[in-house]
Order: structure tokens, then sequence, then C-alpha cells
């Protein structure tokens, strides 16, 4: 492994790593040769790392390495810059400055899977890990300044000074002094992914026996077929389908309903607001001409605001008595095919057909919210008048499943209730919940908690169980439903932080879950820095403000990386009666590196 050291005051600290097997030791400087030399124990390092076979380079610009590190000589491995400062009395500004300049640089010289390590004096970093933390605006921003050169901070911890045999610290205002390292902290960077660009995407699906082509609107084209469930998948959602389906199976006769579910429906959803849905407007195989779209023609019609083959927000007209199109949308629940399986001739009572597959869903963006996540319906037929028994052996033994599962991953104390539905406000219920509340009622929620409150927290319903009011094969049957959100599940169970970092491609989140096993997840991103922005714009007069496409449109243009956005204030111009809104949006990446740059290119 190639390591590059930069800024050694008197080269103590690469003489401490010099001579460990394995390592090629490449230290540098910013000053001359002369200038280093008269400093206190500097000559005696230099003499050590020379005999060891190091490299010593002196008189080197940290912000332009590549002036002096050829490609052909082969890229570090690691480069180490401990406790970086521009010299004398320079504040936060420069020294941001420094840091941004040398990121960059580094980049340049650094192996793909290299990492940077910065230490820096107690608070300086402005993370969380600085004990006491500075305030965000008084400190150096470190990660701010790696995600401008596209790193993540992947690890902290202690700069342990007197653990490194013969260092000592130098340089204090530029001179030959030590300065106060405690509490300072070691800040390891690694690349991150590069923000996506999502090109659009035509999807192929056979559809009432022909095949069709749509394009996926453009929030989902990283989430579309990704295969999470398929038998080759490791992803810690297929791991817990399977698991929950291998228990209930042990008690219950269980049939998976393996042929394919189309991903569009057709067909009104009882309580669906049309805002909540991805629509889709597939044209018949005769598309009429642009002229004809465009003119207006007699007897047309107007489809008004329907996101046409899923993308652009735009009226469509359509000659209804040349080109009839049907409207589809993408399905946002897996409740309609469990009703066609309860109603089929070859549903077998006392038995459990299970269906699962993503549904997806136009929602506000809060931390639980998900457009898209991985839907497990259980689907049972009883006789009447014992719903309530089949309802309470299913929900214990997905009680015991989960309880397994969340056993082998974790030691904190899980909590899971089963509680009537009847006993919350819409308002304490997550996206979940509250959108499977409009699609039929709920008797029961599945409520996950690690601690012991027993409350139903924001984001902690996990499941719903509902009774079917649905015309079965024999008056004298009754089916329950119970829907689950795997999604949901797994990040309580491994305790993953974010949603999206379930669909995140960079391989060091599968790679923690090797053969489809559930652990807890070690975050990848530690600290990534958020940006704040405003928007304000003016309602017309008259017109409902769609609250729930204006959230949409904000997930579209950043990549997922608006985190939050709140209602800061609204006003309304007495003379005119036109009202104004202000939101203020939080952008934050969970897994890339994320610019100040960048996030000001996605507000405007």
């Amino acid at each position: 492994r190639r390591v590059l050291l930069l800024g050694e005051g008197n080269f103590s600290f690469a003489a401490s790593l010099c001579g460990a097997p394995g390592i090629h030791v490449v230290a540098t400087c910013y000053e001359s040769e002369e200038e280093v030399s008269g400093r206190e124990r500097a000559a005696e390092s230099i003499r050590r790392l020379r005999e060891r076979g190091a490299e010593v380079v002196f008189s080197v610009d940290c912000t332009k390495l590549k002036d002096y590190f050829l490609p052909e000589k082969g890229e570090f491995d690691c480069i180490y810059f401990n406790f970086p400062h521009c010299g004398r009395k320079a504040g936060v500004v420069k020294n941001r400055l420094l840091l941004a300049r040398f990121f960059h640089s580094s980049a340049e010289v650094l192996t793909e899977d290299g990492e940077v390590h910065v230490a820096l004096c107690n608070g300086q970093g402005g993370t969380p890990a600085d004990q006491p933390r500075r305030e965000w605006h008084n400190s150096w921003q470190i990660v701010a300044m790696a995600a401008g050169a596209g790193f993540i901070l992947s690890n902290v911890h202690p700069f342990k000074a007197e653990t490194i045999h013969g260092y000592k610290c130098t340089g204090y205002r530029s001179q030959d002094k030590s300065f106060c390292v405690e509490g300072a902290l070691n800040h390891i960077f690694t690349r991150s992914m590069p923000l996506p660009y999502f090109k659009p995407m035509i999807c192929e699906i056979e559809l009432e026996s022909r095949k069709v082509s749509f394009q996926v609107p453009e929030v989902l084209v990283d989430k579309i077929n990704r295969g999470f469930l398929e038998l080759n998948s490791n992803h810690p959602v297929r791991t817990i389908k399977e698991k929950l389906t291998a228990e209930l199976s042990q008690v219950f006769p269980l049939q998976n309903i393996e042929y394919c579910l189309s991903l569009l429906h057709q067909g009104h959803l009882n309580g669906v607001c049309d805002s909540n849905i991805f629509w889709i407007v597939l044209s018949p195989e005769e598309t009429p001409s642009t002229e004809e779209m465009s003119s207006g023609l007699a007897n047309a019609v107007l489809f008004s605001h329907v996101n046409f083959c899923g993308d652009t927000d735009k009226n469509v007209w359509v000659n209804v008595q040349r080109h009839v199109s049907k409207q589809y949308y993408l399905r946002p629940s897996l409740l309609p095919y469990a009703q066609a399986v309860i109603q089929r001739g070859a549903f077998l009572p006392g038995t459990l057909h299970v269906l699962s597959g993503p549904v997806f869903r136009k929602c506000l963006i809060t931390p639980y919210s998900m457009p898209v996540f991985h839907e497990m319906v259980v689907v049972c037929a009883v006789n009447s008048g014992k719903e309530n028994t089949c309802i309470q052996m299913l929900v214990n033994h997905i009680k015991t499943s989960i309880y397994s599962l969340h056993h082998t991953v974790s030691g904190f104390k899980l909590n899971i209730n089963l509680q009537k539905a009847t006993s919350f406000e819409t308002t304490e219920l997550n996206d979940f919940a509250v959108f499977e509340s409009h699609l039929s009622k709920i008797q029961y929620l599945i409520c996950m908690e690690l601690d012991s409150s027993g409350s139903c927290e924001k984001g902690s319903c996990v499941g719903i169980i509902r009774i079917g009011p649905y015309e079965l094969v024999s008056s004298e049957l009754v089916a329950v439903f119970a829907s689950l959100n795997l999604d949901l599940l797994a990040m309580l169970i491994c305790g993953i932080p974010d949603w999206r970092m379930l669909w995140t491609s960079d391989t060091r989140f599968l790679s923690q879950f090797p053969r489809g096993e559930l652990r807890l997840f070690k975050n990848f991103s530690l600290y990534p820095p958020s940006y704040v922005h405003d928007v304000s714009f003016w309602v017309p007069d008259g017109e409902q403000f769609d609250e729930v496409a204006f959230h949409t449109i904000a997930r579209r243009v950043s990549g997922e990386m608006v985190i939050s956005i709140q209602l800061v204030d609204s006003f309304r111009q007495p003379e005119t009666g036109r009202k104004s809104l202000c939101y203020r949006l939080t952008f934050q990446s969970c897994d890339k590196a994320l610019s100040r740059q960048e996030v000001a290119e996605m507000q405007l």
C-alpha cells in the first residue's frame, strides 16, 4: 500500500508509520528541507525514514498534488493530513478553503477505494463527534468541504497521540511549538458514488395479453425493476419476507402467489385521492399526430394534470372518436390482487395466501414516507365468527418471527403491539397506515417500538389487519387480510436510519448482508451536511394548491435529496386576494456526497 503523508511538521508521525509491513511511505511537508531541519526531532526522523526506504519530499503544496506525483508512479491507497492549518492566525473561512482545495487535489491521486485521513483539533470539524460541538458557522465544516470533491465521512475516531511511538506535534501558529491535541479526532473519508443523472426509462410489460410500454415517472427510474424480492437477491427486504413466510408456514397451510402481478392497475380505488397515484396513459397503436393533438378537435376531452407516459405534467388532448386511450396507474397497493385471489374458485379456506411486490404512492416528504416500498399481503378465509381467533394467531406468529429476526441482529429491547385502529387520529399515523385506511376500513395496527413505551409513534406502524367485506365463494366465510411494509420492517430490525438507504446502488450497503444474513447496519456516510433553502410563490386566486404534487416535484428534481419541506409562512394580498406561500426545503443525502453548489443548482 502506498501511503502519502502531507504537512508533516517534524516527520515524527511519518517515522512512526515507516517500517510497518506492506506499506510504502511517501512523507512530505510544505516547507523546504532547510526550514524543516532546524526543528526538534526533524533531522532524526528524516534520517530514519530514508534508511527504511521511505520517500521524503519537501515544498509540497497539498492543493496541487498531481504536480508532484505522476500517475505512472501509482496512485495512493491512503492519504494522511494531520492538523492542517493555513498558518499564523488564519480564521475558519481560510481553513475551510484549504480543506476544500486539499480534497479536490487528493481525488486526483487517490485510488478508487482509497481513504483520506484528516486529524483536526477538538471542535474544528463541526460534526456531532466533536465534544463539545461548535456551532456550524464557526467550524471548518469538514464534511461539506469534502463533499465538494466527492468524499463522504465513513469513520471518525479519537486521535490518540500518546499511542503513536515517538510522535510530537508541532507547528503552533507556524512556529516550532506544540499545541493541544486533547479531544482531537481523526476523520476518515472515502469516495462517494456520483450523484445520479437519470435518463428517461421505458418499461415493457404484458398487459391484458399484449405487450405494452410506458415511460417510467422520473422519480421512480432508479427504483423500478430492482428485483429485491427475486431468488438471487441478498437484500434484507427479501430475507425478512422469506423468514416471515417460513414462520407462518409452520402453523398454517401456506400458498405463495407466484404468478406475475401487473405493475399497472386500472379502475377506481375507493378513498384514494388521484394526487396520490402515479398515472400512466397508454396510447393505442394508432397514435394521433401532433397537429391533431394540438388543434383541439371537436369531441376531444382534456385529461388535466395527468402524467402523460408517467413523466411530463401536461394537458393531453385525445380525439375520442378516433383514438381511445385507457388510463392506468402504477399499483399503489396489492390489496386489489388479494381481493381477486379470494374471489377465484381455487381459493382454499383456512390457507394463507401470500402476495408480495413493490407498490407506488405519491406522498409528502417525511422520514417514513416512501414513494415506493415492498408490500407483503397475507389473506386467509375463515368461518364467520372465528375471524378474531385467526387474527390473534396470525399476529402472534408474525410477532414471534419479528422477535426472532430482531434478536439475531440487535440487543435493543423490541416492543410489538397490536392496537385497535380506532385508538388513533389520522395525524398520529405514518403515511403507510393512513393510505391503507383510505383503501378500506382497517381494524388493527401492528406497531414496533425499540423501547418499552408501547406507544404507536410516527413511522412505527409496520402492518395493518383488516376484515374484508368482500364476496367470497361461501357466505359463511370471512376474509382476513394482513398487510406488512417490508421496507419499514427492514429499517427497524436492522437499524437502517433512512429509507433511501434501502435503494442505494453503493455496494457498501448490500455487502453488510452476505448470503442474506440480517445484521445491524453500519452507516458508511456519517454526519452528511445539510443545506437549507426557501422558496416562495403565488397561488392563483381560487385554485387549490396540491401539496403532494409540490413534494413530488421536489423529489424528482433533487433525486430524493430533499428530506424536509416545511411551510414557514403564508400571506394573502388584501388588494387582489392572491395568496403567497413560503416553504423551507432541507437538502441532505444519506449515501452520497452532496455539495453546496449541487444543491444550489437543484434549488434553481
